[in-house]
């Protein structure tokens, strides 16, 4: 009998307000400028910017959910802690749980890519050479050594590199449109990919650069007075990332036609900064988006190993040791960037960002409908808000599958394939576990 204590080990008081804001802006920034911006223009057209603040207000309604929760349980678990209030040691919560988690861990491998793509700029290479997922195996493997280390370590190069990120791409936005010949993008024009299915495919994927917010859910355990300052970094969080995003995509469609843009879409700014700033401006571009990815990683990775470890302890998935050492949180890392690595090494970014908003948008709508249904007058939640957030979330989702039904089939099959397999087994774990008398 393997007598070590691996319970997961959090330190109260470990992260400040500027930390979780950090790292949830890094998760955010990292995934929706430097490769979204390409995907959103390929499904909606010149009307990729407005997508982005069409995604904000979907976002603004489902994170009042998380503020309402986080303010009432603030916990390390996050979203899944808020699940299991809702559904109970339950099937819904075990499923929808494992829906975000991995939706977490597909953004940490989009980032990789993402990372691998810009990377390869400064060599002149194409953004489908091998070594995009090479770089981004090795930047996954980084990061996991950094999060190994104490918290105030991992804030602090969180903070920093989302410093240094957040003046940086301000900085490309502002410049870019000042240096633009035309600084207004033209939402007149005719194109073919500007139909209304096309928008609501690009708002889901602009959802997918906001989504990053809730990996500051799993901070509650670490954070200074969780119960007022989850919520706080959760809408600064985001507030910081409308005027980024705005800055950025009026600023790359100033640059880039339509085209240029859907062209270059795995590195569209580093696209943009060549007419707009030149050969500096593009060292400085593939400079930054290395470091926003890779502060994103490191942010992604503390957060959904901690959710894990969450669902471990009130015995919703299975766990092994496999034989490894220390906590549960600990194995829980090494789980999710082992997953992270097979992701980036063999799924490209489209499909990757396909995936993740998906399995978020169908857990999303599970936490309003768990609050509404259950929670409501528990934690003084608005009915109409929560129906609203609702309503907004199937309405992208169902404008987004209809667009890969008839783009890339194989995506969604793969998608509701992977929730058939989760679902699946998560019952058949629940109901072993339940014969063994685990209640």
């Amino acid at each position: 009998m393997d007598d070590e204590d691996r319970s997961p080990k959090y330190a109260k008081n470990s992260l400040t307000l500027a930390g979780a804001v950090m790292l949830g802006t890094g998760v955010m920034i990292g995934a929706g400028i430097f490769a979204l911006t390409g995907q959103m223009a390929e499904l909606s057209g010149p009307l990729f910017p407005i997508a982005f603040l069409s995604a904000a207000i979907v976002v603004l309604f489902s994170a009042y959910s998380y503020v309402k929760m986080s303010a009432s349980y603030p916990s390390a678990g996050g979203i899944a802690m808020y699940l299991h209030k809702a559904y109970g040691d339950t099937l819904p919560t075990a499923f929808n749980a494992l829906l975000m988690y991995f939706s977490m861990v597909i953004a940490q491998s989009f980032l990789a890519r993402t990372f691998g793509a810009y990377t390869l700029q400064l060599f002149d290479m194409p953004d489908n050479s091998i070594w995009v997922p090479a770089l981004g195996v090795a930047l996954l493997i980084a990061a996991f050594l950094i999060n190994l280390s104490k918290n105030q370590i991992i804030e602090a190069v969180a903070s920093f590199i989302g410093i240094l990120k957040l003046a940086g791409i301000v900085l490309f936005g502002a410049v870019g449109i000042w240096l633009a010949e035309d600084i207004a993008a033209d939402f007149t024009q005719a194109d073919p990919r500007a139909s209304w299915e096309g928008f609501l495919a690009a708002t889901a994927l602009g959802i997918l650069a906001f989504k990053g917010f809730t990996t500051i859910t799993n901070s509650g355990s670490e954070l200074t007075d969780p119960h007022k300052n989850v919520g706080r970094a959760i809408l600064i969080s985001i507030a910081l990332c409308v005027v980024i995003y705005a800055l950025v995509g009026f600023a790359v469609a100033s640059n880039l036609s339509i085209d240029q843009i859907i062209e270059t879409k795995n590195y569209s700014l580093a696209a943009a900064a060549r007419p707009a700033l030149g050969g500096l401006g593009l060292w400085f571009t593939v400079i930054l988006a290395m470091a926003a990815t890779a502060g994103g990683i490191i942010a992604s990775i503390f957060a959904v190993s901690r959710m894990l470890a969450m669902l471990t302890q009130m015995r919703l998935v299975a766990h092994s040791h496999f034989g490894m050492p220390g906590s549960i949180q600990k194995h829980t890392l090494v789980y999710t960037v082992v997953l992270g690595i097979v992701l980036t090494a063999f799924f490209d970014l489209t499909r990757i960002a396909a995936l993740g908003i998906i399995f978020y948008l169908i857990m999303d709508i599970a936490v309003h409908w768990g609050i509404l249904r259950y929670l409501r007058k528990e934690i003084g939640a608005n009915a109409m808000i929560l129906i609203s957030a609702i309503l907004l979330d199937l309405i992208v989702l169902g404008g987004f599958v209809w667009v890969k039904l008839s783009t890339d089939v194989i995506v969604v099959g793969v998608a509701l394939g992977a929730m058939a397999v989760i679902f699946i087994s998560e019952a058949i774990f629940l109901k072993h576990r339940k014969s063994e008398g685990h209640q």
